[in-house]
């Protein structure tokens, strides 16, 4: 049944192609364990996630479950309309959460952190502060559903506040009251009987058609395919929004409805509400299907209607289309009771010319007025940053250009804006910064100003050497910043929070090549932070491991770079080059020296985890991480049209740095990556002979398949034909003359990476004789979540590069010039 993924114990389904010898169509085979010391390091205990409350003088510390066992990844899922949410609980997949397990808080003042007790083998996820910093709330998985929790900073207890119907299906659950005295909760309707039964024989065929109108729509994954999904999505999404206080008697508001977001104004009077109605769609998820958008009061009158949205299956296809109609609608942070929201003036088609692109509009409770023009924007709209009566920063971007500009706006004297700045917002080395936020006393994020009236801001600071995150002062009239204190060399220390008013005292997270992250309180005007942590090394085996950063040119002249790792103990005098590994993932750029600057990661305490490539540093691997792989069109020219070209020639300058460092044997280096990166392994394989194998996971390989822009690429299939096919491994499997690994996981959520390019591509590769392993992962998303799955996934890596890089013997003819 497509909708649903059901309980069940599955082992890893893995098919084998061999060049020489014969085709196994199926080999079934048991989860495999890597070699030491990977799996003890997969087993390691998580650094617990920490988080500074609303009133500075608490951090909450969050420990972590590891990775999941598989059996947890088997319970029931079921994909509709864009979302995966676990029946059981009426929550988000397990696949999408990360559970966990136990809290405590840590003074700032210092002393030892204080561990909230609570049930044994609890889990929990979504913890949110009151805006008072008192409390913490929190959804607790319960056998047949989530519950509502708080912890009491004060007490050092929890408790359960509702039973297990809080409905998690289209997000967190439930927003805090300004004034911290409960919380707007959306729950399963009372009395909610049995899921619909979807099992029955249909009654006829599902029908879809297009009258004549342009409707083109990218790649989504888990959308309604029938009218039983529409059932289950009204079944598992409809909610009752409830006011739970601490203390008293939940009350409803309103009606049960499908609401897709539900939050509390600043002063606590209103609620700005989306729901879903019908009817739905099956070609968009459920954030494009025809949606109410209104504001009630705590009685669930409706008082405003923003927006009586359409069905958006029309949305042109280029990055910076957007859907007609009011978006992005949102409460002022700064303000009581005030909208506001931006619509498009050009119907959302960029490539429609109009002077103005956006235009974001405000209005004030009770509602009745007009709304007002807050500012007109020649590039979309993509954020606001609220500060006081008379300070907001908007911020506009577009694609084509990846061109930012940042207007300074007097909310109190509308369409009175100037250009603060203008950027390629790719561009890290003169990345300015961002205003720094914090939670006013209603919870909503603001801009924290010094005494002077500039505002802080932080960033990350990063340089050739490195990055260095900063905090530095910003007149809002001339854009010039005064830096206030930065990262000192040798360290990676950001900014957590602010401790006081006049930014001197702060909250950082550090770490340095040697030594783990931790938490530490930093005066400006002392010499040395104290520790509040103290998180070991989660992975103290690979502390001998050296890294460092190269750079070389490509033969067009872009600057190129990676991160070199060798194992330790590895004395190139001694030991010779290395088999080595290349890990990448390619990037477009419209600016060839914002594509090749260069930012060491020296200060940066680096510790592999998940299915990560760094572990074959334990067995005796170099490894290339994330060396250069910049696809750039300049001058308006499209990246994608010299791809493969760039891509090989990236690469080559790769192979060429590391054999001429005398790390690396030309006849013993190999490709991987992720996702694009996968689709980038297979066309290296395809169109050059610089590797002996690749690892490709996750990927997409041919771009008919996503016929409507993917990645960067923002023409349809149809109007760059050539490029989808040239750009296309699918096209050149014939080509591929060496062994590739193929991996994929069966439940593959991310647009465009379908398992069935990997089930294609392998069947092309197999068709014309080539060296292939196809490793399908059971009920494993984008990403390999369970336990089992990143052992096995590791394993196959360890061995497949074994075999056919370590120990294999020299080419059968000269390779690695192509």
């Amino acid at each position: 049944m497509r909708r649903q993924l059901l309980s069940r114990a599955v082992p890893a389904f893995v098919m084998l192609a061999v060049l020489a010898g014969p085709v196994l169509a199926q080999e079934g085979q048991t989860y495999q364990q890597p070699p030491a010391p990977i799996a003890d390091i997969l087993d390691s205990k998580p650094t617990p996630t920490p988080s500074l409350s609303p009133d500075r003088s608490t951090i909450a510390l969050f420990e972590r479950a590891n990775l999941p066992p598989i059996a947890e990844l088997a319970e029931p899922m079921l994909r509709l309309a864009g979302y995966r949410i676990n029946p059981r609980n009426n929550g988000p997949a397990n696949s999408r959460v990360n559970w966990l397990t136990g809290l405590s808080f840590q003074p700032v003042s210092g002393g030892a952190a204080r561990a909230v007790p609570l049930p044994a083998g609890a889990r929990f996820m979504s913890p949110s502060w009151s805006p008072d910093g008192k409390t913490v709330a929190f959804l607790m998985d319960a056998p047949t559903g989530l519950e509502l929790w708080t912890a009491d900073v004060a007490a050092g207890t929890a408790r359960r506040l509702t039973d297990a119907r809080v409905n998690a299906a289209a997000g967190a659950g439930f927003n805090w009251m300004p004034d911290s005295s409960g919380l707007v909760v959306r729950m399963t309707p009372a009395g909610r009987g049995a899921a619909p039964d979807v099992s029955r024989p249909p009654a006829g065929p599902t029908v879809a058609e297009s009258m004549g109108r342009a409707a083109p729509v990218r790649t989504y994954q888990d959308l309604l395919g029938d009218a039983g999904d529409e059932a289950l999505f009204d079944h598992y999404f409809t909610s009752q929004l409830t006011f739970v206080p601490l203390s008293g008697a939940p009350r409803t508001l309103g009606s049960p409805a499908v609401y897709l977001g539900a939050g509390v104004s600043p002063d606590g009077r209103y609620l700005l509400q989306t729901t879903a109605k019908r009817p739905y769609s099956y070609v968009v998820p459920a954030a494009l299907f025809p949606a109410d958008v209104v504001v009630t009061d705590l009685q669930g009158r409706v008082l405003h209607r923003v927006a009586d949205l359409p069905l958006r299956d029309n949305v042109p296809t280029p990055f910076d289309a957007v859907a007609p109609g009011p978006r992005s609608v949102q409460w002022r942070a700064d303000a009581p009771a005030t909208l506001v929201w931006t619509e498009a003036q050009d119907g959302g088609d960029p490539r429609t010319p109009a002077e103005v692109r956006d235009r974001v509009f405000s209005l004030a409770a009770p509602f009745n007025g007009q709304p007002t023009r807050l500012i007109d924007l020649k590039e979309r709209y993509a954020g606001i940053t609220w500060g006081d009566a008379d300070t907001a920063l908007v911020t506009s971007r577009w694609f084509n250009t990846r061109h930012e500009t940042r207007h300074v706006l007097d909310p109190s004297n509308p369409g009175q804006d100037r250009v603060l700045m203008e950027r390629n917002y790719q561009d890290r080395y003169n990345d300015p910064g961002f205003p720094l936020t914090e939670p006013n006393a209603s919870g909503f994020p603001v801009m924290r100003f010094a005494s002077d009236g500039r505002v802080l801001v932080s960033g990350d600071g990063a340089t050739r050497e490195g990055e260095y995150p900063f905090l530095a002062a910003m007149d809002l009239d001339t854009g010039q910043a005064e830096r206030i204190w930065t990262s000192a060399s040798g360290d990676y220390e950001s900014i957590v929070g602010l401790l006081d008013e006049q930014g001197r005292r702060l909250v950082t997270r550090r770490e340095t090549r040697n030594d783990p992250p931790n938490l530490f309180v930093r005066d400006l005007g002392a010499a040395q932070p104290n520790a509040l942590t103290t998180f070991p090394d989660p992975a103290p085996q690979l502390a001998g491991v050296t890294r460092q950063l190269i750079t070389y040119t490509r033969a067009d002249g872009v600057q190129l770079s990676g991160t070199l790792y060798l194992p330790a103990g590895y004395d190139k005098n001694r030991d010779g080059p290395l088999p080595l590994v290349m890990w990448a993932y390619p990037a477009e750029f419209t600016d060839a020296a914002v594509a090749g600057q260069v930012v060491d990661t020296a200060n940066r305490f680096v510790r592999p985890g998940g299915s990560s490539h760094l572990f074959l540093l334990t067995q005796g691997y170099a490894v290339l991480d994330d060396p250069s792989m910049p696809i750039v069109g300049v001058n308006g020219a499209e990246p994608n049209d010299t791809y493969i070209q760039q891509l090989s020639d990236s690469a080559r300058a790769a192979v060429d740095a590391v054999v001429e460092l005398g790390v690396a044997d030309r006849d013993r280096i190999a490709v991987g990556g992720h996702s694009y990166g996968a689709f980038m392994t297979a066309n290296l394989l395809a169109h050059t002979d610089l590797f002996r194998t690749g690892i490709a996971r996750s990927g997409a390989y041919n771009r008919t398949l996503t016929p409507f822009g993917f990645q960067a690429e923002q023409r349809s299939y149809w109007e760059a034909t050539d490029t989808y096919h040239q750009m296309s491994p699918f096209t050149y499997a014939n080509r591929v003359n060496e062994p590739i690994l193929l991996i994929h996981g069966e439940a593959d959520d991310n647009q465009g990476t379908f398992p069935v390019q990997s089930e294609r591509f392998y069947a092309a590769l197999k068709g014309h004789g080539a060296t292939v392993r196809y490793v399908v992962l059971p009920l494993e998303a984008h990403g390999y979540r369970a336990r089992e799955s990143v052992g096995h996934t590791l394993w196959e890596m360890t061995r497949w590069l074994d075999q056919y890089v370590k120990n294999a013997g020299p080419r059968a003819t000269a390779g690695g010039a192509n």
